[in-house]
C-alpha cells in the first residue's frame, strides 16, 4: 500500500520527517519498505508555479503555439509548445492558466523518449521563434507516461512557488501481514499515527464527525431509509453477507475526474478511468470499504425483461454450471461455493472479487447503482484464488472488513458524486442487514499486560495506549487493575486480552521492551517421534547407499494391475486376504481411491502402495546406470467404507538392482544384490530405530508380486511389511532388465514407532578376553535360522554376547531333508575372564536347548 503524506495530513498533523515516521511505524508492527520522494529532482530554482498570460499562434506552424509565462519576476518568457490542451485558448489575452514552468538549465525527462532520457533544458529557436523555456506535462516531470497536454494547476496555485514545495510528497510504501488489513486505508494508517505519537485525529468530513465518540458497533446509527424504494436486496446467504447497501445516484455526468482527485489516485498506485470509478477508488482507499457502480438503467431492462418493475439484488451461492463474462471480457465457469451479486436475469457480479460486463458503467452511463457490502474473508480468498483474479477490492476483503462501514463508505461516495460529477443523490441508504456486526468487550488486568510484556507498566499508560487506540476502558469497581474494554467497531482483530496487550506492546514501541531471561529452567522439550523417525530414517538408510526419492501420490490404475502381473491381475485368495498382510491394495486394486476429476488417465487414483512408482523410477533410472538403490517415505490411501474420507499411513518403501560392489582396479564383483543384503538393510533399520530384536521375525511369504524368496516382516507378531525379490512376470511388467534379481520391500512406519524403545540401556565394554567357537548345527528343512538362533540365545545367557551365521550347507553327509547352519558364538564376561570350562558349560546348555525346543543336534567330524 502507498502512503502519500500530503493525503494522510489531511487527517493528522505530522511533524515527524518521512524516516522517524518509516522508523516508528516499523517499530510498531507496520513495516514501511520504501520511501518515494515525488519531485526530489526538481531544481528549487529551475522549475516553478508559473502562469501563462497570453497564448498566441506560431507564426510559421499550425501545429505550435506561443505561451507568454511568468512565474514570479517581473520578466516575462515566451515558449513554443505543442501542448493540445493549450490550443483552444489561443489568442486569448489572459487565459488564466497555471502550469509547472521550466526555465534554461533544469533537468527533466524527454517527453519524446521511450527511455526516459533525462535532458538539460537548452533556449533555443523552433521554426524561427526562440523559446525560452517550457511548460511541462507529466511526463516530463516523471509522474507518469502522459504526454498528452502540459499540467494545468489549481487557479489558487501560488505563482512563483518552486514547484517541490508545491507538488512534491513523500509516499511510504507499507508492506502488511495479514492481521493489518486495517491498514489498506489512509484512515486506517491516520489512526494508527494519532495512537502512536498521541495525536488527534482531524474530523473535517461530515461522517467522520457523526461516528466521532462511537465505538461499539451498537453504537453507530444505522443511516436514514430510502424514502422511494429503487430495488429490492434480498441476501439468501447471510452467512457469507452480513450486510448490503445501495445507493442510488442519478443523472451523473461521466467524465474525467478533478486534477487533484487523479494526481491522489496515482501517487496511491491506482490510475484515473473516469469521475465514477475513480470516486469508488478514492474512497476504498480512503476508508478501506471496496464500492461497486452498476448501471442502473441496465439493471432496470433486465428486471423489466423479466416482468418486474424494480430490480431485486439477489446475495446468492452459484448454482451449478453457472457461467457469467466479468469485466475483462472472460467468460467464467463458476461453482456452488462462490458467492454472486444477481438480479432475476442472472448473475452481475462475483462478490467482492469483479463486476459483469453486461452491467458496467462506461460512457453512456446516466444512473448509477452504488454497492457497498461486507462479504465473507474466507470465502472471498477462497473465490479470488479460483478464479485467479486478485485485485484491490478482494485483498480488502480478504483481509477482513466490518459490517459498520458499509453505509459509511457508501455515503461518502454518493457525496463525492454529487460534488464531482454532477449528480443528484436518492435519499437514504437501501440497507439490508441480517447479521449485525458483535460488540466485543474484553476483561485485561494490568496484571495479565505485565505478565505478558515481561515488564512493568504504569496504568495511566496503560489506559493511555488504549484510549489512543479508540478502546473504551472502564474500570472494575473494586479492582483497580481490572479493566473491561470495548473494542472499537473498526478493529475486527481485537478479540481476546493478548490482543489487547499486543497493542500496548505496539503502542511502547516493541524496542522499548527489555529483553529478559526465562526466570526458570526451560520445559523438558517434547519429541515428535514420528517427525523425528522419519528423518532418523531418512539419515539411516542414506548412511547405508539408498538414494532419497521423492515422488507423486497419484497413479494410474494400472499401476496397482501390474503388481499382479505374475497372476495376470487377479488378487489374493479370500485366506491370503484374512491373513493379516500389509499390503491390501494388491488384493482389490480396483478399490483404490479415484480422484473425482483426474487430470490424467496416469493420474487418476491415490496409491495404495509406495512399490509401483519406486519400481517404474528404478526402470527408468537402470537404462542409464548398472545399479539402483533407493528408498522413499511418503503416504497411501485406502478406502474405508462407509467414510467419507480414506484412511492414510505413512510407509517407506525399499528398492535395490545391481552389482553389489562397483568395479574397481582390484577387480570387478559379479555378486548381485539379493535378498539378504535387502533383508539385511531392513534388519539394520528395525535395530539402528530402537526396535528390540526379540521382537522382530521374518516368516516365508506367499505373495503374487515376489517371487518364492519373501519374507513377511513382523514386530511384536504384527505384520508391518514385506521384503522380498520380485517376480519375473512383475519385472517385465515395469519393463525392469531381464537380468539379475530386483529386490524391493515395503513397511508400514506406525507400528515401528510403537515399538520402539526411546531409553536404550547402554553398557560399557568388557574388558576381559573373549572366547570364539562355531556350532554347526543340524535342523530338519523346515526349520528356519532365525529359529535356531533364538534357542542358541536363550541358552546363552549374559555370557553369550556374539552370534553369527556364517554358512549352509546340504548334502550326502547330513542327509535328505536336513541342513546345517553353522554360527560363530562368541562368550564374554563383563567381571572376569572366561575358561573353557566356563564355555564349555554354556554349550551343553545350548545343545540341550536345541534338542528340546527344534530338535536340533550338533554336527561332529565323521
Amino acid at each position: 500500500m502507498k502512503i502519500p503524506l500530503s493525503w494522510l495530513r489531511d487527517y493528522v498533523d505530522i511533524q515527524l520527517s518521512a524516516e522517524e515516521l518509516g522508523q516508528r511505524l516499523t517499530l510498531a508492527g507496520i513495516e514501511v519498505a520504501g520511501i518515494e520522494r515525488i519531485g526530489a529532482e526538481w531544481e528549487r530554482d529551475k522549475i516553478f508555479v508559473g502562469e501563462i498570460v497570453r497564448i498566441e499562434p506560431h507564426p510559421d506552424a499550425d501545429r505550435l503555439v506561443l505561451a507568454t509565462v511568468v512565474y514570479g519576476g517581473d520578466a516575462a518568457m515566451t515558449v513554443v509548445t505543442g501542448a493540445p490542451n493549450l490550443f483552444p485558448y489561443k489568442g486569448q489575452a489572459n487565459p488564466g492558466l497555471k502550469s509547472p514552468f521550466a526555465i534554461s538549465g533544469a533537468r527533466l525527462i524527454d517527453g519524446h523518449s521511450a527511455e526516459k532520457r533525462i535532458m538539460r533544458l537548452k533556449p533555443g529557436k523552433i521554426r524561427g521563434v526562440r523559446s525560452e523555456g517550457m511548460v511541462c506535462s507529466e511526463k516530463e516531470l516523471g509522474l507518469s507516461d502522459n504526454h498528452d497536454g502540459v499540467i494545468i494547476l489549481p487557479a489558487d496555485a501560488p505563482v512563483g512557488m518552486p514547484l517541490v514545495d508545491y507538488l512534491g510528497d513523500t509516499i511510504l510504501e507499507i508492506e502488511l501481514t495479514p492481521n493489518l488489513g486495517r491498514c489498506l486505508s489512509m484512515l486506517g494508517v491516520a489512526r494508527e499515527v494519532a495512537a502512536l505519537e498521541a495525536l488527534t485525529l482531524k474530523r473535517d468530513q461530515p461522517l467522520l464527525q457523526e461516528i466521532a465518540g462511537k465505538v461499539a458497533p451498537s453504537e453507530v446509527p444505522d443511516p436514514a431509509p430510502v424514502t422511494e424504494p429503487f430495488c429490492q436486496i434480498v441476501i439468501e446467504a447471510p452467512d457469507l453477507c452480513p450486510r448490503y447497501t445501495a445507493i442510488l445516484i442519478r443523472n451523473v455526468k461521466i467524465g474525467p475526474s478533478p486534477a487533484w482527485l487523479q494526481d491522489r489516485l496515482r501517487r496511491a498506485g491506482q490510475r484515473p478511468i473516469n469521475n465514477v470509478v475513480d470516486i469508488t477508488n478514492y474512497v476504498m482507499l480512503e476508508w478501506g470499504q471496496p464500492l461497486h457502480a452498476f448501471d442502473y438503467d441496465a439493471l432496470l431492462a433486465r428486471a423489466q425483461r423479466s416482468g418486474q418493475t424494480l430490480p431485486t439484488i439477489h446475495v446468492r451461492r452459484a448454482q451449478p454450471g453457472e457461467r457469467m463474462t466479468t469485466l475483462d471480457n472472460v467468460d467464467r465457469a463458476l461453482t456452488a461455493d462462490m458467492l454472486l451479486i444477481a438480479d432475476s436475469a442472472g448473475p452481475i457480479a462475483v462478490a467482492g472479487v469483479m463486476g459483469g460486463q453486461e452491467t458496467e458503467v462506461n460512457a453512456g452511463t446516466v444512473n448509477v447503482l452504488l454497492e457497498s457490502a461486507c462479504f465473507n474473508n474466507i470465502n472471498n480468498r477462497r473465490t479470488a484464488q479460483a478464479l485467479k483474479l486478485f485485485s484491490e477490492a478482494s485483498t480488502r476483503f480478504g483481509r477482513g472488513i466490518p459490517a459498520t462501514l458499509a453505509p459509511l463508505a457508501n455515503r461518502r461516495a454518493a457525496q463525492l458524486m454529487a460534488d464531482l460529477a454532477g449528480a443528484e443523490v436518492t435519499a437514504g441508504v437501501q440497507d439490508a442487514y441480517p447479521r449485525r456486526q458483535r460488540d466485543i468487550r474484553i476483561e485485561l488486568t494490568q496484571a495479565e499486560v505485565e505478565r505478558l510484556l515481561g515488564m512493568p507498566v504504569a496504568s495511566a499508560d496503560l489506559l493511555r495506549t488504549l484510549e489512543a487506540m479508540e478502546c473504551r476502558v472502564e474500570l472494575t469497581p473494586g479492582d483497580p487493575g481490572a479493566l473491561r474494554v470495548t473494542a472499537p467497531w473498526h478493529r475486527l482483530d481485537l478479540e481476546i486480552p493478548a490482543d489487547l496487550v499486543e497493542e500496548v506492546a505496539r503502542g511502547i514501541g516493541y524496542d522499548k521492551i527489555p529483553a529478559t531471561l526465562l526466570a526458570s529452567a526451560l520445559p523438558e522439550q517434547w519429541h515428535n517421534w514420528p517427525i523425528e523417525g522419519e528423518e532418523a530414517i531418512r539419515t539411516l538408510l542414506a548412511g547405508c547407499g539408498l538414494q532419497d526419492t521423492i515422488n507423486y501420490p497419484l497413479i494410474s490404475e494400472s499401476d496397482n494391475a501390474r503388481l499382479l502381473a505374475a497372476t495376470n491381475g487377479v488378487g489374493w485368495t479370500e485366506a491370503q486376504a484374512t491373513a493379516g498382510y500389509l499390503l491390501p491394495s494388491l488384493l482389490r486394486p480396483a478399490d483404490s481411491v479415484q480422484l473425482a476429476n483426474p487430470l490424467s488417465v496416469e493420474r487418476s487414483v491415490l496409491r495404495s502402495s509406495l512399490l509401483p512408482v519406486a519400481l517404474q523410477v528404478m526402470a527408468a533410472n537402470l537404462r542409464y546406470r548398472e545399479r539402483w538403490a533407493a528408498f522413499e517415505i511418503g503416504r497411501v490411501y485406502w478406502p474405508l467404507a462407509g467414510a467419507a474420507l480414506p484412511y492414510e499411513a505413512r510407509h517407506v518403501s525399499l528398492v535395490m538392482a545391481g552389482p553389489r560392489a562397483p568395479a574397481w582396479w582390484q577387480g570387478a564383483s559379479a555378486e548381485e544384490l539379493d535378498f539378504y543384503d535387502l533383508k539385511g538393510v531392513v534388519e539394520t533399520l528395525l535395530t539402528r530405530m530402537g526396535v528390540p530384536r526379540a521382537a522382530v521375525r521374518f516368516t516365508a511369504a506367499d505373495h503374487p508380486t515376489f517371487s518364492r524368496r519373501a519374507a513377511r516382516i513382523l514386530v511384536n507378531d504384527q505384520d508391518i511389511g514385506i521384503v522380498g525379490e520380485l517376480h519375473p512376470a512383475v519385472r517385465r511388467a515395469f519393463e525392469l532388465p531381464a537380468q539379475g534379481r530386483v529386490v524391493a520391500a515395503e513397511l508400514a512406519l506406525a507400528p515401528l514407532f510403537v515399538a520402539h524403545q526411546a531409553d536404550a540401556q547402554m553398557q560399557s565394554i568388557s574388558a576381559y578376553p573373549a572366547i570364539k567357537e562355531d556350532l554347526a548345527v543340524i535342523v530338519d528343512e523346515a526349520i528356519r535360522a532365525d529359529q535356531v538362533a533364538e534357542a542358541i540365545m536363550a541358552a546363552g545367557g549374559e555370557l553369550l554376547q556374539g552370534l553369527r551365521l556364517f554358512d549352509v550347507y546340504r548334502g550326502d553327509q547330513i542327509g535328505a531333508g536336513q541342513k546345517s547352519l553353522a554360527y560363530r558364538v562368541t562368550y564374554q564376561a563383563a567381571d572376569r575372564s572366561l575358561t573353557d570350562a566356563d564355555a564349555a558349560r554354556v554349550r551343553a546348555k545350548i545343545v540341550r536347548r536345541l534338542q528340546e525346543t527344534i530338535g536340533g543336534r550338533l554336527r561332529t567330524a565323521n
